[in-house]
């Protein structure tokens, strides 16, 4: 039985997509909890990415866990999973209650502060396969997440996703939409965002 059942569900009408955001997908006490143990409880790595022919450490801090030691590529970097642990089982199984799938993987990341970024990427890599389901849930500070459509230049999304919060993205979304976690200024805590997905 599933404890911490949403509270609000908000579907986004956007073009050649299916985007679901869950608020309260954790209540704050248990998100707060679940973030200090990843925090602490997780192998996080840097690695270096290569992008336009330059090298340099990645803007935020990584770790990968999935099933049957599959590997998961992006961005010239291949990263190999580590086991489930429990922590990671327990919010695997609070998530697939509410999309009804099984994922074989979860990238983690670690955003330190503001300077701490994502560009923007599509999750369309081969291993994914066709219309792939990402579920992202977020724990600490607030980060803006921002999304564009390939073709449609006025499609345009931006969502702020909080502590505890849960993200869906489905459908045709990864072939026609862009997203990432831009830098900031502004004085900002740690994130910690967990992205499961499904691996072919």
């Amino acid at each position: 039985m599933n404890l911490l059942f949403p509270k609000e569900k908000i579907i986004f009408d956007v073009p050649d997509a299916e985007i679901e955001y869950y608020p309260d997908f954790f209540s704050f006490e248990k998100a707060k909890e679940l973030f200090e143990k990843l925090k602490n409880e997780i192998p996080w790595q840097q690695d270096n990415i290569t992008i336009f022919g330059q090298t340099h450490p990645q803007p935020r801090l990584t770790a990968l866990f999935g099933n049957d030691g599959k590997t998961y590529s992006y961005s010239n970097i291949v990263m190999h999973p580590h086991k489930w642990n429990p922590l990671l089982m327990f919010i695997k199984n609070e998530i697939e209650e509410i999309c009804a799938e099984n994922f074989t993987t979860v990238l983690l990341n670690l955003y330190r502060d503001g300077k701490d970024s994502n560009g923007w990427h599509a999750d369309n890599e081969k291993e994914l396969g066709r219309n792939p389901i990402i579920a992202s849930v977020s724990f600490g500070a607030d980060r803006s997440f921002h999304l564009k459509h390939n073709s449609i230049k006025e499609a345009k999304l931006k969502i702020n996703l909080e502590h505890g919060s849960l993200l869906l993205m489905k459908g045709s979304t990864q072939h026609f939409w862009k997203h990432q976690i831009p830098k900031t200024a502004k004085p900002i805590g740690e994130r910690i965002n967990l992205t499961f997905r499904i691996i072919k």
